[in-house]
């Protein structure tokens, strides 16, 4: 396996050593991005330069520039194009944060914790509306076409959850469906623009959409993990709210599946009852099943398929950057 995974170093260092074949072309996209988001207003500015501190790790922007460079040569419109996936990418966080009523993301308060909900939502779309405007100004309609497609995917994800909050009969495919909308398509989405503007053919970058959506699903299913038996300290962000606002996640899916009726029952009252904390409540049950090890089995399942996914693209030392991008995801503790 990949030192990647193996390794104990630093995740940004990781990540750096990933990025070292794009680097100045991200930081070509960092400086569009400051650009982007900047308001005359003072109050205005402040709410906007912490909203996108709460970014992380630049994945989308990466995969757009990875994928484009696997697949022939970058130029001015993936770097575009990068800064507007991750603007979106931002928006969908801070959309995401007062949904979850979480007050903390890379160490920081949210925008929901600082200023209120209001703040949070217009902020969100102000950021989807430079998104919009960045996109549109390449000459090229295709990025238009595959972001407006990829955000109606994304938000029926996030509806299907919302609406699905409380169900705890949702099934492992159900929940598969709604993460592949809900933060894959994102991903897959980066992918088959960068794929495209790089000259790739529609097949080709079908293909690399292929391998961002499995890597985007291995993304959440990691992601989920992590709210059931991460840090706090070490994610930076508000662990166990997933649980809090009752969505099931794979985890619990594997869970309940296993028990008893009668424990079925007993583990649902805990999940259901306002006054316990679920997610201590919940560390027993899961011990005493596969239900962990299920999932991170499942979890490296799609990382594989996301591999297997780069066969169709050419042997080149970036196709086996994206190979250990893929093996990233299951090492990342934040």
């Amino acid at each position: 396996m990949s030192q990647v995974v193996n390794g104990h170093r630093d995740i940004s260092e990781t990540l750096r050593s990933l990025y070292a074949p794009i680097r100045e072309q991200l930081a070509e996209v960092e400086a569009i991005l400051h650009g982007e988001l900047h308001s005359d207003s003072p109050q205005v500015d402040r709410l906007v330069k912490h909203g996108f501190r709460l970014g992380g790790k630049r994945l989308r922007p990466a995969l757009v520039l990875l994928t484009g460079m696997a697949c022939g040569e970058t130029g001015p419109d993936h770097l575009v194009l990068a800064a507007a996936m991750e603007l979106i990418h931002t928006a969908t966080l801070i959309h995401d944060d007062v949904l979850d009523e979480a007050d903390l993301r890379r160490h920081l308060e949210t925008v929901n914790a600082r200023w209120d909900n209001e703040a949070s939502i217009l902020l969100g779309d102000y950021l989807l509306a430079r998104a919009i405007c960045l996109a549109s100004s390449v000459d090229d309609p295709t990025a238009s076409r595959e972001i407006g497609r990829a955000s109606r995917i994304m938000c029926e994800g996030e509806l299907r959850q919302i609406v699905g909050c409380g169900d705890y009969d949702l099934t492992e495919q159900e929940y598969i469906e709604i993460i592949s909308g809900k933060t894959a398509e994102l991903c897959a989405c980066s992918c088959r623009v960068g794929a495209h503007y790089a000259g790739a053919s529609q097949e080709l970058a079908r293909t690399c959409g292929r391998y961002g959506a499995n890597l985007g699903i291995a993304f959440q299913i990691v992601d989920d993990l992590l709210d059931v038996l991460g840090d706090e300290t070490t994610t930076g962000k508000s662990l166990g709210t997933d649980l809090l606002k009752q969505k099931m996640t794979l985890p619990l899916i594997r869970l309940l599946g296993l028990l008893k009726p009668v424990e079925r029952e007993t583990v649902v009252a805990l999940l259901s009852d306002p006054e316990r904390q679920p997610r201590e409540a919940i560390q027993p049950w899961l011990a005493r099943t596969d239900a962990i090890d299920y999932t991170r089995r499942k979890a490296e399942g799609y990382v594989q398929l996301a591999i297997e996914q780069l066969d169709a693209v050419p042997a080149t030392p970036t196709r086996d950057v994206l190979r250990n991008l893929a093996q990233f995801v299951l090492a990342r503790q934040n």
